[in-house]
């Protein structure tokens, strides 16, 4: 569950006030990119809207926030909500989730809340209100004695700052409540919701071109990289198996590929499940780093002759 949660990246947070417009909300909620979402128990439609998008919608991850007592608890899990966040830190409301069962991330935003969690096995937290509280400095702060907690903010983050929270690496997701407000809701701003997710997700994996790698033989190597770098002022490097002409590289390649598009993101792991979700297949020769993050991976199929190569910077 915090596998795919931390995949995700960004966790849609929303209340609804008309439980007939939440699978349309989740539809476009998956159209965007983002195919989750945190129903606030803040309004008499959260039961229903959950059950709904269970139902209609199982490809979309729903969870229950805001939850406050025993029962609501028990109706989100009955509706077939699939994590549970609270807004704060009761350690009788706590301990009553944890016992159902069901995954859970407790809201928290002093050090002494972190600790009860952390004593009772939790190590997802929701740091709430995030801004409010010092955002990503102060949980910067907090990681070197708290170690094993990874945090959910939310509260404050928007499109401006979610990179500045998702470049820590003790950051599980972000709670995005201006994905979908309540006005586009109420109104049915659905192609409005589905960009700002496509936007946020965008910004999330950072994805730029890193530069293309032709392959070629070892004798014409040198002397295609030296006159592209002569004709347009790019620099020349040579490699020990390459030379480059800029973000031109040229080398000695096997099969029958034309040579390799090397694609950068901001997160190899969130890269890679993005890609899957999109129905494309990954080969299964992946590197990782010695924390067993992904720092490469290449699409199976070629475009244009070319291997697809996505790389974490």
């Amino acid at each position: 569950m915090f596998k795919t949660i931390y995949e995700l990246g960004i966790i849609p947070v929303v209340a609804i006030d008309d439980a007939d417009k939440a699978v349309p909300l989740a539809k476009a909620l998956r159209d965007g990119g983002l195919p989750a979402a945190e129903i606030t128990f803040r309004t008499a439609a959260a039961e229903e809207s959950i059950r709904r998008i269970t139902a209609e919608c199982p490809d979309v991850l729903v969870g229950a926030g805001t939850v406050l007592t025993p029962e609501q608890c028990d109706r989100a899990i009955a509706a077939g909500a699939k994590f549970v966040v609270t807004p704060g830190f009761n350690p009788e409301m706590v301990k009553y989730i944890k016992d159902s069962g069901i995954p859970m991330m407790p809201g928290a935003a002093t050090p002494g809340e972190m600790e009860q969690a952390m004593s009772m096995g939790l190590t997802n937290i929701k740091f709430f209100p995030a801004e409010a509280n010092g955002g990503v400095a102060k949980l910067k702060a907090l990681a070197g004695p708290y170690q094993a907690a990874k945090w959910m903010p939310t509260g404050g983050v928007n499109a401006k700052n979610l990179n500045d929270y998702l470049s820590f690496d003790r950051i599980l997701c972000c709670g995005g409540t201006w994905l979908a407000t309540s006005a586009d809701i109420n109104e049915g701003r659905w192609d409005e919701i589905t960009e700002k997710c496509k936007k946020a997700v965008e910004t999330m994996l950072g994805f730029t071109l890193g530069g293309i790698v032709l392959y070629t033989d070892d004798e014409s190597a040198k002397k295609e990289a030296k006159m592209l770098s002569s004709l347009f002022g790019f620099e020349y490097k040579e490699g020990e198996d390459c030379v480059s002409a800029g973000a031109l590289s040229f080398m000695k390649g096997d099969g029958d590929a034309k040579g390799c598009i090397v694609i950068n993101t901001l997160n190899g792991n969130r890269a890679a499940a993005y890609v899957n979700r999109k129905g494309i297949e990954i080969d299964p020769d992946i590197w990782y780093d010695k924390k067993g993050n992904i720092t490469c991976f290449g699409l199976k199929e070629k475009v244009a002759g070319f291997e697809i190569c996505i790389e974490t910077k």
